[in-house]
C-alpha cells in the first residue's frame, strides 16, 4: 500500500472538516505508541469523525485512492493491531452518543467511542448490569472491545464480547453502512453477519456502534480471596465453587506469588491480601438475585475447601473498600510486571481441566529454555484463559533476553497447541502474533479467513497487516 497522495489527503479534510483532522505531531504522538511500548508507529493524518456519515464519508474516499485505513479506539490493544504503520489512523473516540437504553428489553445501544466504563454506569442507571469488566475499562472503547472480542473477568457467566452483543452498525470497506443494529435475541434469517465483524480487529470494517446485551443487577455479591498450594486445587476448588452455586460463580481468578510480590513492591495501597504467605491465590466472587445467597454460599464453599485441604487460607471482603482492594491485586498483575523490566507475554488458553497441568509442564520447559526466568501467571481460570509471563532474570542481559522472545513464545505455544489450546485467549493477533498464528492454523482455516476478507475488502485497505 502506498503513501496516501495529496489529493487524497485533500479530500479526507474536506470531508471532515477543520476539527476533524489533525496532522499536529503532538497531538498524534500518544496514539502512535502502544501501552507496553513494544510498538511506536507512523500516520499522515489522523481522522476524528464525530458520526456514522462522517465515517463512511471518509473510508469511501480511502477506497476511492486505495489508501489504508487502521482503525483506534482506546488505543489499549495489547498486542499492535491498533497502532498506524503509515496508514491514515481513524479514531472512533468522537463517537459518544448513547442512541437507546431499553430496560424492558435488557438492550442498550450506544456508539463506538463510549468507553466501557461509561456503558456500565449506563447500564447501572437504568438498573441493569452490563458486565464486561476489565483492567483497561476507563479508556477502552465499546468499539475497540467489540473489534478485538474482549473477556475481562465475568467470561465465566456471561461470556466473552461476542455474547454480549445483539447488533451492529458499522462502515464496511467501499464506504456503505452495515445497519444490523438490533435488540433481538433470535434471529435465524441466514448467516450473523455482526459475528464476522466482532473479534476482526477491524480488518472487515469500522464498527460505529452496537447493541448490547443486559442483565439484572445480582442483589447480593459476595468477594473472596483464598491460598492454595497448587494450581491443581484451584481447579478443584473451581469445580466445588461451580456445583454448589448453580452457575452462581462470576469471578475466579488465579495469581502465583511472585505477581503478588510485584505488586505489593510497585503499586501504591496494594497490601498483602492474607495473613500466611501462600504459593497461589484466588480471587473468587459469587452473585446472586436473592439477598443473602451470595454470601452463605461463599461460606459453605470455604468451610468445605478448608475441609477437604483444597485452600490454607482465606479472607471474606467484609466491605467496599476491601472488595476493592481484592480486585485492585488482581487488576494490577500486568501493571506491577513493568517496573521489574521486560518480558515475554502470552495470552493463552486451554481447556479448564488441563490448566494446572499446563502451567507444570511450561515452566519447567520455561525453566529449561531460560534458567533463572521468573514465570508469572495470572488470568480466568474459570474459561482456562492465562497470562502466562515470562520476565528477564534478575540482573540478566534484557536487550538478550527480549531477542529471544519468539524462540521462547514457542516454547510455551507448542505446549498450549498440544493441549488444544489457543496462543490468543482474549487479546487478539495483531503484529504480535499474525505471523506466528500461521504456525498453529489449519490451511482450511487459514484459506477461509482469506476469502472472506477478500470478498469484503478487495483492495485490502483495512488494517492491511493484520491477520491472513
Amino acid at each position: 500500500m502506498t503513501s496516501p497522495s495529496p489529493a487524497a489527503l485533500s479530500d479526507l479534510k474536506t470531508a471532515l472538516g477543520p476539527s476533524g483532522w489533525t496532522e499536529d505531531a503532538a497531538e498524534i504522538a500518544p496514539w502512535l505508541t502502544e501501552w507496553r511500548n513494544r510498538w511506536t508507529g507512523h500516520t499522515p493524518l489522523m481522522l476524528k469523525p464525530a458520526t456514522t456519515a462522517e465515517v463512511a464519508s471518509v473510508v469511501e474516499i480511502c477506497a476511492r485512492h486505495g489508501v489504508a485505513i487502521t482503525t483506534q479506539g482506546g488505543n489499549t490493544g495489547l498486542v499492535g493491531g491498533q497502532i498506524a504503520y503509515g496508514e491514515v489512523l481513524l479514531t472512533t473516540r468522537r463517537l459518544r452518543a448513547v442512541r437507546d437504553v431499553t430496560p424492558l428489553d435488557d438492550a442498550m445501544t450506544v456508539e463506538a467511542g463510549v468507553t466501557l466504563l461509561e456503558a456500565q454506569q449506563l447500564a447501572a442507571k437504568a438498573d441493569r448490569f452490563f458486565p464486561l469488566s476489565l483492567a483497561a475499562e476507563g479508556s477502552a472503547t465499546i468499539g475497540g472491545v467489540i473489534s478485538t472480542n474482549a473477556g475481562g473477568t465475568a467470561v465465566l457467566r456471561y461470556g466473552m464480547m461476542r455474547d454480549l452483543v445483539l447488533g451492529i452498525e458499522a462502515v464496511m470497506p467501499d464506504g456503505r453502512v452495515f445497519e444490523g443494529l438490533k435488540r433481538l435475541r433470535k434471529d435465524n434469517t441466514g448467516y450473523d453477519l455482526k459475528q464476522l465483524l466482532i473479534g476482526a480487529e477491524g480488518t472487515l470494517g469500522v464498527v460505529t456502534a452496537a447493541t448490547l446485551k443486559l442483565f439484572p443487577i445480582m442483589r447480593s455479591r459476595a468477594t473472596a480471596v483464598v491460598g492454595l498450594a497448587s494450581a491443581h486445587s484451584a481447579v478443584q476448588l473451581l469445580a466445588r465453587a461451580k456445583a454448589e452455586t448453580g452457575g452462581g460463580v462470576e469471578a475466579f481468578e488465579l495469581m502465583k506469588r511472585i505477581g503478588v510480590e510485584f505488586a505489593l513492591r510497585h503499586v501504591p495501597g496494594v497490601r498483602e491480601p492474607l495473613e500466611s504467605i501462600q504459593p497461589w491465590y484466588v480471587l473468587i466472587e459469587l452473585t446472586s438475585g436473592e439477598p443473602g445467597a451470595a454470601e452463605a454460599g461463599m461460606e459453605r464453599i470455604l468451610t468445605a475447601a478448608f475441609e477437604e485441604d483444597l485452600i490454607t487460607d482465606a479472607a471474606i471482603a467484609q466491605n467496599e473498600t476491601q472488595v476493592r482492594d481484592f480486585w485492585k491485586l488482581r487488576e494490577e498483575q500486568s501493571a506491577a510486571q513493568k517496573p521489574e523490566g521486560g518480558g515475554w507475554k502470552h495470552d493463552v488458553s486451554v481447556p479448564v481441566s488441563r490448566i494446572a497441568d499446563f502451567l507444570d509442564e511450561a515452566t519447567a520447559a520455561v525453566e529449561r529454555f531460560e534458567p533463572g526466568a521468573r514465570v508469572s501467571a495470572f488470568g480466568h481460570v474459570g474459561d482456562g484463559n492465562m497470562h502466562y509471563d515470562i520476565l528477564c532474570p534478575p540482573g540478566g542481559d534484557l536487550k538478550a533476553f527480549l531477542g529471544r522472545w519468539e524462540e521462547g513464545s514457542q516454547v510455551v505455544h507448542d505446549i498450549v497447541a498440544r493441549y488444544e489450546g489457543s496462543i490468543s485467549a482474549e487479546h487478539g493477533l495483531g503484529r504480535l502474533k499474525t505471523g506466528e498464528a500461521r504456525r498453529y492454523k489449519t490451511s482450511v482455516e487459514i484459506e477461509t479467513m482469506q476469502a472472506i476478507r477478500r470478498a469484503i475488502d478487495p483492495g485490502r485497505i483495512m488494517n492491511p497487516a493484520i491477520l491472513f
